[in-house]
């Protein structure tokens, strides 16, 4: 394994080689240093990585995936004869010197709402536009990964990987994942969800599907004094107290059907029922319901509400931004629960930085930033991060020339189609992997030595 030079003039080497400067107005190093400081660790420190530097590191590992450590590293830093590039170890004890924490904070202080009220498809009525959702992500399958995550069940056997369970709050205009928890495999989306209503303002319209309605998520909602646009469960029951003139109606909503009966602790809401006659649409013929606490008909007609809840597919398209263009490898390449979890916040910190430069890049294109190409943006900084120069000038042009890029990668107007709910391939022939399969026998001989001539 070799190593970093450790002479007096390394300090001098790092700050004029690496590339990182472009990038720092977004994630800045006063940040870096603030979210280190501030995060005691109990991790002895590595001395041949700046833990500034493994921080950038971290989040580099979600914007190069499908790059090794070393590759990253060489990514990061332009060539120096003087300086050897570090084996994937040191990177390993890089990391655990830094922890979860920093990273934690980093995201908190850095990761802010983007759109403003001229952000096209961001704001209603005044109010911000947000959505909450979930998704769950493969981790290394480790002994350690799967007693702390868990992993899911199966008709024939357990899951292949354990799991973790990403919940988000994402700003819909602008794609961005602002604040998200993650847990377990087994907690449940819900109870992961009533965390992120503490961030909530009274100016924002919340979005989420019928998964989440609860009487004490909605609760939780107007307690914060935000509003809320839902889907509703065919099970729940809504007794109408009166017709509003666009046709749909005030119910309250009750914590069980004791408090129904009795009247008591009911939240006033509004519920919208609708149908669709296109044959080639899904749900067509079927009756959906929609829970709202605007209750103004007048300012909110129901059909300008039920277009409007359908922005909400805006998160799915980010967790597919996540998950797929982004992550790109179908495992996490972390093998312990915090590696894990400090990888995914590298990732969701990488996703912010490719998400503010599309926001900025819309501004100069005049578009809203859900037209730009995501992946095409993810991999025009991939190309030019290596090109960016020493001098704050030639950063300054680097940069300019990068947005100016990205703002011409406009997407196609979004055809009026629906694709069904299947996949491709069918299942392996081969045998479902068991408990038993995970220690498998492993030799205890060359295969030279293993041979026998048979006479």
């Amino acid at each position: 394994m070799s190593g970093l030079s450790k002479d007096s003039n390394s300090a001098v080497r790092w700050s004029r080689a690496e590339r990182l400067r472009a990038l720092k107005r977004f994630v800045s190093r006063k940040a870096i240093a603030m979210a280190l400081r501030r995060s005691a660790t109990p991790h002895r420190y590595c001395k041949m990585l700046p833990r500034w530097f493994v921080v950038w590191f971290v989040i580099s590992i979600g914007l190069f995936c499908r790059d090794s450590y070393r590759q990253i590293f060489r990514w990061l830093l332009k060539y120096d004869p003087h300086r050897g590039t570090p084996g994937r170890s040191t990177f390993c004890v890089a990391r655990q010197s830094v922890g979860v924490a920093p990273l934690w904070r980093l995201s908190r202080e850095v990761i802010q709402l983007l759109a403003n009220p001229d952000t096209p498809h961001a704001f209603y009525a005044g109010m911000r536009l947000m959505s909450v959702d979930g998704f769950v992500v493969d981790v290394a399958d480790t002994p350690e990964n799967e007693h702390t995550f868990g992993r899911p069940g199966g008709g024939r056997s357990p899951g292949a990987f354990p799991q973790v369970r990403v919940v988000c709050l994402c700003e819909v205009g602008t794609h961005l994942l602002w604040r998200f928890v993650i847990k377990p495999k087994r907690c449940g989306e819900p109870s992961m969800a009533r965390y992120l209503t503490r961030f909530l303002a009274e100016n924002m319209l919340l979005l989420w599907d019928r998964g989440f309605l609860s009487y004490s998520l909605v609760k939780a909602v107007k307690a914060r004094k935000a509003q809320l646009l839902a889907r509703v469960k065919k099970d729940f029951l809504f007794k109408p107290i009166r017709r509003l003139s666009d046709g749909s109606f005030l119910a309250k909503m009750y914590p069980s059907s004791r408090h129904r009966e009795r009247d008591a602790d009911g939240i006033l809401v509004r519920i919208i029922e609708y149908t669709l006659d296109d044959p080639g649409r899904s749900g067509s013929g079927e009756r959906h319901r929609l829970l709202t606490t605007l209750l103004d008909a007048h300012k909110h007609p129901a059909k300008r509400l039920i277009l409007l809840y359908h922005s909400r597919w805006e998160e799915e398209i980010t967790i597919d931004e996540f998950k797929t263009h982004e992550r790109e490898r179908p495992v996490l390449r972390s093998q312990t629960p915090a590696g894990v979890v400090q990888e995914i916040y590298g990732l969701l910190l990488g996703h912010f930085i490719i998400r503010k430069l599309m926001f900025i890049a819309s501004q100069l294109a005049a578009c809203a930033p859900r037209d730009l190409s995501f992946t095409n943006t993810l991999k025009i900084l991939r190309c030019r991060l290596p090109e960016v120069r020493r001098s704050a000038p030639l950063r300054s042009r680097w940069l300019n020339t990068l947005l100016a890029e990205i703002s011409k990668e406009r997407l196609e107007p979004r055809r009026n189609r629906i694709n069904p709910r299947v996949i491709k391939r069918k299942l392996s022939y081969w045998p479902k992997k068991q408990q038993k399969h995970r220690k498998f026998p492993q030799p205890t001989k060359s295969f030279r030595r293993s041979i026998v001539i048979l006479e």
